[in-house]
C-alpha cells in the first residue's frame, strides 16, 4: 500500500529507467556517427579509384549548383520566395536558338540541358549587355572548363570561365566577394567583363583579346584561340538549326602572332585547369 501512495517511492525506479533510456540512445546516437564517418571515408576510397564514378559525382553537384542559381535568380526577378521553381521551367522559355545551343552543349559536354539552361540564357543577356557575342562566351567557358562551376587552376584561375580572382577582386566585390568566383552566374558574368576589357584592350580584336584573357602576353596561345573560334562557330550554326558534329571542322579568321611588347594588365597570368585537360572528343 506504501508503494502505491508515497510518490518519493514510486519515483525511485524511474530514475534508472531513464538514465539506461539515456545511455541506450548515446550508444545509438555514437554508433550511428561511427557509421557515418566510416561510410565517409569508404566513399571517398571508392571515388579515388574509379575516376568515372568521380566525375558522375562531379557532374551531380555541378548540376545541383547551376540548378539553385537559377532558382535563386528566377525568384529575385519575379520577387518570389518559392524554392520549388525548377531550372526545367527556366529551359522551357528560351528562345528556340538558345535551347537547340543548350541541348547541343548538355550532349557534348554531359552535363544536364536544364540547369545549363540558365547559363545560355545568361550568356545571352551578359553578351547583349556588353556588346560581347553569346556563343564567344559559351565557347569560352567549353573551352576553360567544361562548364564545371568548380573548376580551379593551380595558378588561382577559379570557376566556369576561369577568373584569376585575386586580379579581378573589384569586379566580384558586388556579387559578394572572392567566393563569388564558385558561383556560376557570378563567374559568368565577372569573366564576360574581363573578356570584353581585353578585346577593347586588343584593338577590338577577339583573337587578340582571347590571347589577353588567357594570359598568353608573349607566347602563341594559338591553339587555344583556334579552340575556342571553332566552337564559336559550331555554336552559331547550332543556334541557327544546323545539325552539327561536336568536332566538326569549321573555318575561322586567319590567326596572327601576338605582339612583340608586354601589355600593362593580364587578364589571366596562367593557364587555366583544362589548359593540361583532356579536350571534349
Amino acid at each position: 500500500m506504501k508503494a502505491c501512495t508515497d510518490p518519493t517511492h514510486a519515483a525511485a525506479p524511474a530514475a534508472p529507467g531513464w538514465h539506461e533510456a539515456w545511455r541506450r540512445a548515446w550508444r545509438t546516437l555514437h554508433g550511428s556517427m561511427s557509421a557515418v564517418g566510416a561510410l565517409t571515408v569508404a566513399l571517398a576510397l571508392l571515388l579515388a579509384g574509379h575516376p568515372s564514378l568521380r566525375a558522375d559525382v562531379e557532374q551531380a553537384v555541378t548540376t545541383w549548383l547551376l540548378q539553385r542559381q537559377g532558382d535563386a535568380d528566377e525568384g529575385a526577378e519575379t520577387g518570389s520566395d518559392d524554392p520549388g521553381r525548377s531550372a526545367t521551367e527556366t529551359s522551357g522559355k528560351l528562345p528556340p536558338e538558345q535551347a537547340r545551343m543548350a541541348d547541343w552543349l548538355a550532349r557534348k559536354y554531359r552535363v544536364a540541358a536544364e540547369p545549363l539552361a540558365v547559363l545560355v540564357a545568361e550568356a545571352h543577356a551578359v553578351g547583349r549587355q556588353l556588346g560581347v557575342e553569346p556563343a564567344l562566351l559559351l565557347a569560352v567557358m567549353a573551352q576553360e572548363s567544361r562548364f564545371n562551376p568548380l573548376a580551379a587552376s593551380p595558378w588561382g584561375a577559379q570557376g566556369l570561365m576561369q577568373v584569376l580572382t585575386r586580379a579581378h577582386l573589384d569586379k566580384f566585390e558586388p556579387h559578394g566577394g572572392p567566393q563569388a568566383a564558385f558561383d556560376p552566374v557570378s563567374n559568368l558574368r565577372v569573366g564576360a567583363q574581363v573578356l570584353r576589357e581585353s578585346i577593347a584592350r586588343a584593338g577590338g580584336s577577339v583573337p587578340g583579346g582571347l590571347r589577353l584573357y588567357v594570359g598568353a602576353i608573349t607566347v602563341d596561345a594559338s591553339d587555344y584561340i583556334s579552340r575556342v573560334l571553332s566552337e564559336k562557330e559550331r555554336l552559331k550554326r547550332v543556334a541557327a538549326g544546323q545539325r552539327v558534329p561536336f568536332n566538326a571542322v569549321v573555318p575561322i579568321p586567319a590567326l596572327t602572332p601576338p605582339p612583340a611588347q608586354d601589355a600593362s594588365v593580364e587578364a589571366r597570368a596562367q593557364p587555366s585547369s583544362s589548359d593540361t585537360a583532356q579536350q571534349p572528343s
